[in-house]
């Protein structure tokens, strides 16, 4: 130290051991303190400014003996790796330079294992470590790290759990390596043994690093040894089992030893069992490394399936004792899925054709009167923009190059709306003595809704409902049309879009048949354009079209509405005269009338003309068919056609078929251009009503709608592939699928309080829409096999493509391309301080409702499923507890109003679970929430299913929650923590809420005060 003179001497010397820095909080005041536990007096420092006042206190903590020695223990570590890595290469540098390439490209050998399994598997154990001091408890963990084959860098991977209070810790957390991950038989695994002296400090936190920054290692934990093995030396051993020295940083004393056990997951089945008594906290287990492959397709057949819709799976191996003093395994993996960017953008694909077709059919209504073409021109100009809007969003869409998931902190970026937050697969497979290969999987995602636009007036459940108030309030501006009449309007322009063409094409190969004078062919062609073509005419047979007719013709500029005098027997008489003549002579009606008398029967007539020119056609052909010997296709009556159909059927039994075809069939598809002509123009005008009544807020509507709905379908896909290819061998559940279709479980987070209200609005809305939602299964005719999306709003069809080997193994209905139904149900309990307030002082009703009526869906589902299944169909390996007694109870747990009812979670996950169904967990961000509630109910399925020990219960979750066993994991690779501002503190009460929810009394007393607070600002 110097004192305040000039002079350059040092007038007194600090040792800085056993002594921490403080900074004084004002900001003002420049100065740190030097505190000493060895009772010395405090030493007050003050620097030139604050900046180098906080540059002294950051050097003055890196400066301490401790800190000093911890870096040296790293340095030697690193001297002893590079002098196994020179020896390497002084042994390269004498051998012949042909020898010398083939070393700095050796030819790796690579693990055999199947490649749907993991590559590498095991499983650790210390014995004898030896403490730093004679009475320290150790609290150990180990690090594996991994070098690769001519590489001179490692990688750090993962690590154990932190055992307490033994020097013979049995690590419960192993290490597995997915089958896509570079390892072979050279590769070298380090393990690094480390004494935690606070483990509430213990963290290794790289995953909020920043990619070029390591985490210090200087604080909260210290170095005991490590010890090396190459992959091949565990594999090739004898009793697949490594037993390595630990040696201290120097290389020279050893400081205990590692037990590595190779796991063989999938393999010796029924071998025997080798048991390995071993103490672990005073419980004697069996160590058991009997496993087997959690799926029948454990082979390359899958794999192309698996690659396409999951991407950077994280692995963790555990082994839990159970309580018949045996061991369960237990791998649980973490996939991202390629769907969270494939499903959006095949939606804004479809909403952008759709929007397209919209609004051309808007400009193709003609004429108008000017107060209804301002209407359509103010709306095809809205229209315009937002499908600027979509395709602005699916160019956006197709640039983006980052991770297969959207990360918490960018839910909020206006051209990352359309993706879902945090997709993921959860899976947990779990072999045990009493049960082999079960599977259980959870799709954790963010709650489907529309952060972007906000929720400051709400979610889409409020908005919705005052859209439909005020649209009744429109008056005399536009026709109001309820959402029932707009919905069958789409319906019926949707069929007009999907007949016409396969009606064209059925009367071409009916055509192309009569050419070719090929009589089965000529059957089965009129067949099938038979039965088009009454789906057409039925599909018009609808009130609406007439009564939206009439309203168009009331729009048109100078209409007269009148009513036709003469009785309508007379017209149709009138109409019908000319059409005895010769069918393809039918008098083509205009289109609408404009400046003339409006008929209000006339559209009865134009389509019935459909059926006459098709009546023709089958009469002819029938002839045809007689005069070919041949027998009849069809047997007609003799009051299904006029007599005219029979005197023209009978004038042309000879000849060419072709000839006498052709023109009945232009009859045909020009009566059908008729009724397409009025009906699209007609339902075009019901549209544009809806559109009219509020501008801009339907379109706004109708894009928040699409996006909470795009959110909620790309999770939906992905877990209906991911059942669908853990199930395709059990016959019961394939015909579940077709017969019944499958249940999909929804399990809300969501408080009800500030803006989770909107989120849960827009969720509810969102999961609800799934129910327009079916999927077909296809054989692949290629290698992509990502899922195809078909359809228009409300009504989308899923294709799944599966392999030929996959797809093979599918019932004949499902083959023959048999929609596939699902069946969604959400049920939300909020959890968090935040549902505390809202339960107290707050509204719950959003919530009641929600789970009151997706209970009523559930029951629907399970009496539907009773009355087409038989009982033998669930799950075999779960006990088969009523299912009715477990929905009375979840009824009963509903209606009980019970202040943060977890109850609610646990029964309707077991419901879904044994209903061959499918899990979702939601929160905001599927972060801290979904993990807390996945982790638990893994635990009590191992315990409940798997006869997990209950005094390993607690232990097996914190295995599962720790940070500490992910390893070094980018902030890319871990949704769990998303990025650095999302771990900062929102709240921005003046006082600590958590801590005030602890009393009521509390609460109130803070209630009060800031209260007062708030009076003595604004008086």
């Amino acid at each position: 130290m110097k004192n305040k003179t000039k002079s350059f001497e040092a007038s007194e010397v600090v040792i800085l051991e056993r002594c921490c820095i403080v900074e004084l909080q004002n900001k003002a005041d420049a100065s740190v303190v030097l505190k000493f536990q060895s009772g010395e007096p405090d030493l007050y420092l003050e620097a030139a400014s604050r900046s180098d006042c906080e540059s002294w206190a950051v050097a003055l903590g890196e400066a301490n003996s401790e800190g000093l020695r911890n870096k040296i223990q790293q340095l030697q570590s690193l001297i002893m790796e590079i002098k196994e890595e020179r020896t390497a290469d002084e042994v390269q540098q004498f051998l012949p330079a042909a020898q010398a390439d083939s070393l700095a490209e050796p030819k790796l050998t690579s693990l055999k294992r199947t490649l749907s399994e993991s590559k590498l598997e095991f499983s650790l154990a210390c014995k004898d470590l030896v403490a730093p001091t004679r009475d320290r408890k150790l609290n150990t963990f180990v690090q594996i790290t991994v070098v690769h084959p001519g590489e001179q860098i490692s990688a750090r991977y993962s690590n154990t759990e932190i055992v307490e209070g033994t020097r013979d810790p049995l690590f419960l957390t192993g290490a597995t390596f997915p089958s896509d991950y570079p390892i072979y038989e050279e590769t070298k695994i380090k393990l690094t043994v480390y004494d935690v002296k606070d483990k509430s400090q213990d963290t290794v936190r790289t995953s909020i690093l920043a990619e070029h920054k390591e985490p210090r290692t200087d604080t909260g934990r210290s170095f005991l040894g490590c010890a090396s093995f190459k992959v091949g030396d565990l594999v090739k051993s004898k009793e697949q089992q490594l037993t390595l020295s630990l040696r201290s940083s120097d290389g020279g004393k050893t400081v205990g030893t590692i037990d590595v056990s190779l796991v063989k997951m999938g393999e010796a089945e029924d071998g025997e069992t080798d048991h390995i008594t071993t103490d672990v906290q005073g419980q004697k287990c069996a160590l058991v490394s009997e496993c087997t492959s959690p799926e029948n397709l454990s082979s390359k057949d899958n794999l192309p399936l698996l690659n396409a819709v999951l991407k950077n799976p994280i692995c963790k191996l555990y082994r839990f004792p159970t309580s018949d003093n045996k061991w369960m395994c237990v791998r649980e993996q973490m996939s991202e899925s390629t769907l969270s960017f494939h499903i959006p953008k095949e939606l804004i694909n479809l909403h952008i054709k759709e929007d397209m077709r919209r609004n051309q059919e808007l400009k193709e209504l003609g004429e108008l009167a000017p107060h209804w073409d301002n209407m359509r021109k103010s709306v095809v100009a809205h229209c315009d923009q937002m499908l600027s809007l979509y395709q602005d969003m699916f160019a956006e869409l197709g640039k983006y190059t980052g991770s297969s998931f959207k990360s918490s902190c960018s839910k909020g970026e206006k051209t990352l709306e359309f993706v879902p937050v945090n997709l993921h697969l959860q899976r947990m497979y779990v072999h045990s003595p009493r049960l082999k290969d079960v599977l259980y999987d959870v799709i954790t995602v963010g709650a489907p809704a529309a952060h972007f636009q906000g929720f400051k007036n709400g979610g889409l459940q409020k908005l919705l409902n005052k859209f439909e108030a005020e649209r009744r309030n429109t008056g005399y501006q536009c026709i109001y049309y309820s959402p029932e009449n707009t919905a069958k309007a789409k319906e019926v322009l949707s069929n007009i879009n999907h007949l016409q063409p396969l009606i064209s094409s059925h009367a071409d190969l009916l055509l192309n048949s009569a050419r070719q004078h090929l009589p089965d062919s000529l059957k089965n062609s009129l067949k099938m354009l038979s039965e088009t073509t009454e789906l057409f005419v039925h599909a018009f047979k609808d009130q609406l079209i007439r009564s939206a007719l009439l309203a168009l013709y009331t729009a048109r500029p100078g209409c007269v509405l009148k009513k036709p005098a003469v009785p309508r027997s007379s017209i149709e008489e009138g109409e019908d005269q000319p059409n005895q003549e010769h069918p393809s002579q039918m008098k083509r009606q205009d289109s609408i009338p404009h400046h003339s008398e409006y008929d209000e029967e006339e559209w009865d007539r134009v389509w019935a003309n459909v059926g006459k020119s098709l009546n023709c056609i089958i009469a002819l052909v029938d002839r045809l068919l007689e005069t070919d010997h041949t027998p009849n296709f069809t047997k007609k009556k003799e009051n299904d056609s006029d007599p005219s159909t029979a005197e023209h059927a009978t004038s042309h039994i000879s000849g060419d078929w072709y000839e006498q075809l052709y023109p009945l069939t232009v009859t045909l598809k020009d009566c059908i251009e008729e009724v397409v002509t009025r009906a699209k123009q007609s339902m075009s005008f019901v549209l544009l009503q809806e559109l009219a009544c509020s501008l801009p807020q339907c379109l706004m509507l109708t894009l928040r709608r699409d996006i909470v709905f795009s959110q909620a379908l790309a999770g939906l896909v992905c877990g209906f592939i991911m059942k669908l290819h853990s199930s395709l061998c059990d016959q019961g559940f394939l015909q579940q699928l077709h017969t019944v279709g499958l249940v999909v479980q929804y399990e809300g987070l969501l408080s009800t309080y500030s803006e989770e209200v909107g989120m849960l609005e827009d969720m509810a809305v969102g999961i609800s829409d799934l129910q327009k939602v079916v999927f077909k299964i296809t054989e692949a005719k290629s290698d992509d096999l990502l899922p195809a999306i078909t359809g228009r709003r409300g009504h989308y069809v899923i294709e799944v493509k599966l392999p030929e080997k996959m797809f093979v193994l599918l019932p004949q209905e499902i083959k023959e391309g048999k929609l596939l139904h699902i069946y969604p149900v959400l049920f939300n309990v909020g959890i968090n301080e935040q549902q505390t307030l809202a339960e107290r002082f707050g509204d719950t009703s959003l919530q009641e409702s929600v789970n009151q009526e997706n209970l009523e869906l559930l029951k629907e589902y399970y009496k539907l499923f009773t009355e087409k299944m038989p009982p033998d169909c669930l799950p075999h390996f779960q006990e088969q507890n009523d299912l009715k007694g477990l929905l009375e109870n979840l009824h009963q747990n509903i209606q009980a109003k019970k202040r943060k009812n977890v109850e609610i979670m646990w029964l309707a996950a077991t419901i879904c679970r044994k209903l061959n169904g499918i899990r979702f967990t939601c929160c905001k961000s599927a972060k801290d929430r979904t993990s807390m509630s996945v982790t638990l109910e893994q635990c009590s399925i191992l315990r409940d299913e798997h006869q997990l020990h209950k005094d390993f219960f607690i232990r097996a979750l914190d295995c599962m929650r720790s940070r500490q066993t992910q390893g070094a994991l980018n902030e890319s690779d871990d949704p769990e923590t998303g990025c650095l501002t999302d771990n900062k503190p929102t709240s921005r009460h003046f006082y600590p809420v958590a801590l005030l929810l602890v009393s009521s009394h509390l609460l109130v007393v803070w209630l009060i005060l800031s209260l007062a607070l708030l009076l003595a600002k604004y008086q």
